[in-house]
């Protein structure tokens, strides 16, 4: 018997898991974007999927999987800033976002400008240029429920 996740899926879509990045992770799909990708890695993270991060990692700059970061994180939110496809026909993707997250008890925000490519069909994550901030116990939570940061995701 299949069970159906009817939770909202954490790339922030809208979707469901099941009809936004459940696919790509069981794959069943291949991303038709990086931004797709992006996506999908994102809520891998979130779920804790190391061999499909692992999996669309481009082979030439992955980590081995035994030391695969970001694992343990309590990740919060994802907004993606922009992407800077040039055609439907390039191979490459650069995509700028910032992810939310909570490491022991602090909140930081990764901002990140990533690099993809297209080998084979199939969208790789190669690198990206990333820094971190503290997000403050009294800032709004970045998930977007109105409430200070410490009333809310830092619990």
């Amino acid at each position: 018997m299949t069970t159906k996740h009817t939770l909202t899926c954490p790339c922030k879509s809208g979707k469901t898991l099941d009809n936004c990045c459940k696919p790509y992770h069981d794959n069943t799909i291949d991303a038709p974007t990086a931004e797709v990708l992006m996506r999908s890695r994102y809520s891998a993270f979130v779920l804790g999927l190391s061999d499909y991060i692992w999996r669309t990692w481009h082979e030439t700059t992955r980590p081995d999987l035994e030391i695969l970061g970001g694992l343990g994180l309590k990740w919060i939110d994802l907004k993606i800033i922009s992407s800077e496809v040039e055609s439907n026909t390039d191979d490459t993707d650069t995509i700028h976002f910032i992810a939310s997250f909570v490491s022991g008890h602090k909140g930081k925000t990764l901002d990140e400008v990533s690099s993809f490519v297209k080998e084979g069909g199939l969208w790789y994550y190669v690198d990206g240029i990333s820094s971190t901030a503290i997000i403050s116990r009294n800032d709004t939570c970045p998930c977007g429920s109105s409430i200070k940061f410490k009333r809310c995701c830092l619990r």
